[in-house]
Order: C-alpha cells, then sequence, then structure tokens
C-alpha cells in the first residue's frame, strides 16, 4: 500500500494534536491556566476570551479560566503576562491597542512587545466602519474627502479613546487624505457612536457591532468598512479603499484584531502546541457562529505568522503615532 505526501502529512497532524493534551499537561502540571483579559468584562476581548476557552479546555484536556486584569488601556495585563514565567499557565487574549499600538503610545512602555510577549495564534478579526451623523450632507468617502478640505478643522470624529486602534483608523484617513478633523475621545465605541447618532460629533471609525445598529435605524449613515475586503455581513458597503480611490486612500487599511499570546519565556515548542489548539477551538463550527454573531471574523495563524503580522502593525502604527503627535489619556 502506498501513501501520499499529503496523507502522511494528515496522519502526522493527527498524531500532534491528539499528543497536545499529554504534552501540555506535561508542562504545566495539570494545573488550572489563566487566560487574561485587560479589560472590564463584556468588552470584546473578554467575549471573545470566554468563547474560545471552553473549546480550549476541551482541546487541552485542561481548565482555562478566564480573568479580567483591566487597568492602563489594556496594559496592565499585557504586562504581567509578559513578566510572567515562561510554565504555560498564563495566557493572554490581546487585541492591536495594547499589543500594537501602545509601544509607541506610552512613554517608557514597561515590556519589549516583541521579546518579551509572544504570539500563539489569531483568533478574529471585526471590521471597523466609517460612518457620520445621519443629516451631514455626505453621501460617500469622496464627498466626506471633498468636504473636509473645503472647511479643515470644522469636521469632528469620535473613537472609542486616545490611542485606541480606531483612534488611529482616523488619523491615517486624515494623514492619506490630507484633510484636518478634529478628534473627540470617548471611554469606549457605544457612547461615541450614540454621540455621534445624536449629532454632537459629525462622523466615528467604530467597531461595525457597535455602530450597524445605528446605521439600521437611520441614525448613522455607514460610508464604508476599513478593512481591504468588504465585509460579508454587509456586502454592499465598499472599503474606504475603494471607495476614496483618487484622494489618496488607496492603500487605506486598518484591520481590528484579537489573538492569544503567551509570556517571551515560554518554549517555543509550548507555544507551538498552545497554537495548534487555538486554531482547533477556532475552527469550530460552533465557535464560528459565535464569533460572526458578535461581528467577528474567525482569523487563525501560527506563531510566526502572527509574529510578522504583529512587527508590521509596529512599524506602522508608531509612523502613525509620531505623524499625529498622540498623546495618551
Amino acid at each position: 500500500m502506498t501513501y501520499s505526501r499529503r496523507h502522511v502529512l494528515a496522519q502526522l497532524a493527527g498524531l500532534t494534536l491528539g499528543a497536545l493534551p499529554w504534552a501540555v499537561q506535561a508542562q504545566t502540571g495539570g494545573r488550572p491556566i489563566r487566560l487574561l483579559v485587560g479589560y472590564t468584562p463584556g468588552g470584546p476581548n473578554d467575549i471573545l476570551a470566554r468563547i474560545i476557552a471552553p473549546k480550549l479546555a476541551e482541546s487541552l484536556k485542561q481548565t482555562v479560566v478566564v480573568e479580567n486584569k483591566p487597568g492602563a488601556a489594556g496594559n496592565l495585563a499585557s504586562t504581567e503576562v509578559a513578566r510572567s514565567p515562561g510554565d504555560g499557565l498564563t495566557l493572554l487574549l490581546g487585541s492591536a491597542g495594547p499589543n500594537a499600538i501602545s509601544p509607541a503610545v506610552y512613554p517608557n512602555f514597561p515590556f519589549d512587545p516583541v521579546k518579551d510577549i509572544a504570539p500563539v495564534s489569531m483568533v478574529a478579526q471585526v471590521p471597523s466602519v466609517l460612518a457620520v451623523r445621519a443629516n451631514l450632507d455626505v453621501k460617500s468617502v469622496a464627498d466626506l474627502v471633498k468636504l473636509a478640505r473645503a472647511q479643515p478643522g470644522q469636521l469632528t470624529f469620535a473613537s472609542s479613546g486616545s490611542g485606541s486602534t480606531l483612534h488611529l483608523a482616523g488619523e491615517l484617513f486624515k494623514q492619506q487624505a490630507r484633510v484636518f478633523i478634529l478628534h473627540i475621545p470617548y471611554r469606549g465605541t457605544v457612547p461615541a457612536a450614540q454621540d455621534v447618532a445624536a449629532g454632537n460629533v459629525d462622523m466615528i471609525f467604530g467597531a461595525l457591532p457597535s455602530v450597524m445598529p445605528l446605521v439600521r435605524a437611520g441614525k448613522l449613515r455607514a460610508l464604508a468598512v476599513t478593512t481591504p475586503r468588504r465585509s460579508a455581513a454587509f456586502a454592499d458597503l465598499p472599503t474606504i479603499a475603494e471607495a476614496g480611490a483618487g484622494f489618496g486612500l488607496e492603500k487605506y487599511e486598518v484591520s481590528p484584531w484579537f489573538g492569544v499570546f503567551a509570556p517571551g519565556a515560554t518554549p517555543p515548542e509550548v507555544q507551538e502546541r498552545y497554537s495548534a489548539a487555538v486554531r482547533q477551538a477556532v475552527a469550530d463550527p460552533a465557535v464560528a457562529e459565535q464569533l460572526a454573531r458578535q461581528g467577528a471574523e474567525a482569523t487563525t495563524n501560527t506563531p510566526a505568522e502572527f509574529r510578522r503580522r504583529l512587527q508590521d502593525e509596529i512599524a506602522k502604527w508608531a509612523a502613525v503615532v509620531k505623524f499625529a503627535n498622540v498623546k495618551p489619556d
């Protein structure tokens, strides 16, 4: 009997996943694994952590406990994980804000975002949308750029907070479109979107799940998504790169992501084992469905792929932070 290369690789993959629980338990002694979240319960990081935790526990045959450690814009939990021993007992459900943007925003950042914390696998991406108040005479991204150029400093945009991913989404838009729009920071996307809907601010770069209910209610007008591809849930909505062609926005892309990290001291083989467990969890149809209900798109990768993505984003956002002179709250 002969075996194809694909068949052999599939068998080896099966053996690897089959050995995963034993290998992790040998590393951790069967003790519970803490999955830290840098925000209060109910936010996107917390929701995604609680979606994947049961499947991680099932894959690893080990208890996974979600632990909220809010503070310092998500940096408190990230710092604890970065300083934890590599014993496999501590993980982080991180995101672009604290893990790729904060190192450029906060002076004397407490750890090296590439060496001291290890990317394990992404979990999901959540499309964001550019929307304007319903009574603003703007129907497209092109209209918005023209109006902003005609009235420099007169338009305002809301975000979920200074130094957040969606604050920098606005700053990147301003930089590429060569416009001046005043930033108004809020403590979260929901109050920001509500104030735009009330007519107090002109526009918002906001997470799609928080913004679209107001769009459906006619209180906001969605112009485009920030991601490089259209959202499957709103296929008629163009990307900013599409809609802003001819206005300097052809390469515009902001793709907020969430992923699992381990302490930098974690041995590479353990990082790989956890990565396999995360990818297995996210591949479960029930998990993918739960993510979709949150407006998230299931997205995984290997530690090496995730590290490259992280390094690219750290460099990208450092340049935007410097250009816009972004300061923390």
